[in-house]
């Protein structure tokens, strides 16, 4: 509809500089809302096209900081899952990523030892860069299925963890084509949990998925100032690995 004439000329600028900055902050509006959906964030085998510039040194991401030392003890059935953050870096297209080392015992025999290469952005994103891993039976390697390092025969970095999580936001964890295609969808960032280690509010919750296994969906629980607290097999399993400690 037309707009009412204004018969006062000196009226005029007054209304052309309202509407202005009426349709400048619908822009801002609309730009703010269009990142709100994760739309930036890296999606299924697009480059990640990373600067080493455009990252810091340390990871202190509030749902998941990680610094040297920090230490999470798992149950998973009747498996053990220790994850360890050490005080290495690899060096990743010119990335220094923090290393943390992931090994997995059942009855004290190992099941599977895998290293992890994480690093953050400026921004504060929280960046998976690659795992080396192996599988193991009866003391032996039996498969190093799933190992990936970004920048190698066509593996691409993705996000863990967006800087500023909202619901809606969805995004590539790790990009490695028929290895590692791992997918994440922000549920929620008020969830409860509670686990042997304590119970938390506020707590991130994500949909994880990959096409790799269609059949396999879960949920994972992450509290601030710890990091994962709980991921639960939604479908394809009914796994429960849960937080019995940790030392930050």
């Amino acid at each position: 509809m037309r707009a009412p004439l204004i018969e006062h000329s000196s009226e005029r600028p007054r209304v052309r500089r309202v509407r202005l900055a009426v349709a400048l902050s619908l822009v801002l509006v609309a730009a703010a809302c269009g990142s709100s959906d994760g739309s930036s964030l890296p999606q299924g085998s697009e480059p990640a096209n990373l600067d080493p510039a455009d990252f810091v040194s340390h990871v202190d991401h509030p749902y998941w900081p990680m610094a040297p030392g920090s230490r999470w003890v798992y149950r998973e059935g009747p498996q053990r899952v220790v994850v360890m953050v050490t005080d290495r870096t690899k060096r990743i297209e010119g990335i220094p990523a923090t290393v943390v080392h992931d090994i997995v015992t059942e009855d004290g025999e190992l099941v599977e030892d895998t290293w992890d290469w994480y690093a953050q952005d400026k921004d504060g994103n929280l960046w998976y860069l690659g795992e080396q891993t192996k599988e193991y039976e009866q003391g032996k390697v039996k498969s190093t299925e799933g190992s990936w390092e970004a920048g190698v025969d066509g593996a691409e970095a993705g996000i863990v963890l967006p800087a500023k999580p909202e619901v809606g936001m969805a995004y590539r964890q790790e990009y490695l084509e028929g290895e590692a295609e791992d997918e994440a969808r922000i549920l929620s960032v008020d969830e409860k949990a509670e686990v042997p280690f304590g119970a938390f509010d506020h707590v991130l919750l994500t949909k994880d998925f990959t096409r790799l296994e269609p059949a396999l969906l879960e949920h994972k629980f992450y509290a601030r100032g710890v990091g994962p607290v709980l991921t639960v097999a939604v479908s394809g399993g009914s796994d429960r690995e849960e937080l019995v400690s940790f030392t930050g």
